[in-house]
């Protein structure tokens, strides 16, 4: 049977929902909130007060890593295709603060020569998040710039030791109350923005057995054009402990990994609309991951904003 979906998910959706990038004034406005908006499209630019934007993304698995770390490439004959449509907003409050909401809808396709095809889907984990910029990117030529990063998933999704359907493609979420802190640095040097971003979440235990920590990891690059347009490189880590039981121990091999390097880029349609893309991976490399699938995707946002 193909791998479960990643529980990584809740945290991508988090640092897509939560990390907005704070602009200081009109002379760094270009590098920062395009360049920004380039890495975590529910971003805030510096005149916005608010945005709603829709996402599509569909991802194809190309085989997990193996408790090891070792690379297993799909059995031939087995297919996986995932679908995502995620609707989100951002809202401004106080100088510098911003919540948001993320709301994935979320589709899986399956295939083995033994069981057939199938396809289910359904309501996914739905995320709540805000950030507090206590100095902006470029408000110091020497001191980069620091936010503080919150958040909750909701377990609105279907676990997969609930799912109904064949080979559990009904399965979207991860049963599971999530909480999320971190903290985001940045700054600005002329048309570039740099950023290194660090979160920690917590699940609570579902059915006596609780899921380990997780830390995600996600840095960087982004260059702003002349015409309000960006591009951006980044790369993420995540990484989780060995699950728990009602008893205190340890799940043995319970823990997951897995790395992921994106190319994104962004494109002004009018002054309250943009549009981003971009191409993911999970390089299938040994030791890049354990105990997770690897997928390559590609992804599409639309966005309105006012201010």
């Amino acid at each position: 049977m193909p791998s479960p979906r990643s529980t990584f998910r809740s945290a991508a959706a988090l640092v897509l929902a939560l990390a907005a990038w704070g602009c200081p004034s009109r002379a760094w406005a270009q590098a920062c909130c395009a360049g920004g908006s380039a890495v975590t499209p529910a971003r805030l630019e510096m005149h916005e007060d608010a945005l709603v934007g829709a996402q599509l993304r569909a991802s194809s698995a190309l085989g997990s890593y193996d408790t090891g770390g070792r690379f297993v490439a799909s059995p031939p004959g087995d297919t996986e295709v995932d679908f995502e449509e995620d609707i989100f907003g951002a809202m401004r409050f106080l100088r510098r603060g911003q919540a948001a909401l993320l709301v994935p809808l979320v589709e899986t396709r399956r295939r083995t020569p033994q069981d057939g095809a199938h396809l289910g889907g359904g309501l996914g984990d739905v995320n709540l998040s805000a950030r507090y910029d206590f100095v902006a990117a470029g408000e110091s030529r020497y001191l980069p710039g620091v936010a503080l990063l919150v958040g909750a998933t909701l377990p609105t999704g279907t676990p997969a030791d609930s799912a109904t359907a064949p080979l559990a493609v009904d399965a979207t979420g991860i049963g599971a109350w999530q909480l999320q802190a971190g903290l985001a640095l940045e700054q600005t040097y002329g048309r570039w923005l740099v950023n290194a971003t660090g979160i920690v979440a917590k699940r609570t235990a579902r059915f006596g057995e609780t899921l380990g920590t997780q830390g995600t990891f996600l840095v960087a690059g982004a260059y702003s054009f002349e015409g309000g347009g960006a591009l951006a490189l980044s790369g993420s880590y995540a990484f989780e402990g060995d699950a728990t039981t009602g008893s205190g121990a340890d799940v043995p091999a319970s823990s997951k990994r897995v790395t992921a390097v994106t190319v994104s880029g962004l494109w002004p349609l009018a002054d309250a609309w943009r549009v981003l893309g971009a191409l993911s991976l999970d390089p299938p490399i040994d030791s890049l991951g354990s105990n997770q699938p690897t997928a390559g995707a590609l992804s599409f946002t639309m966005i309105r904003s006012w201010w």
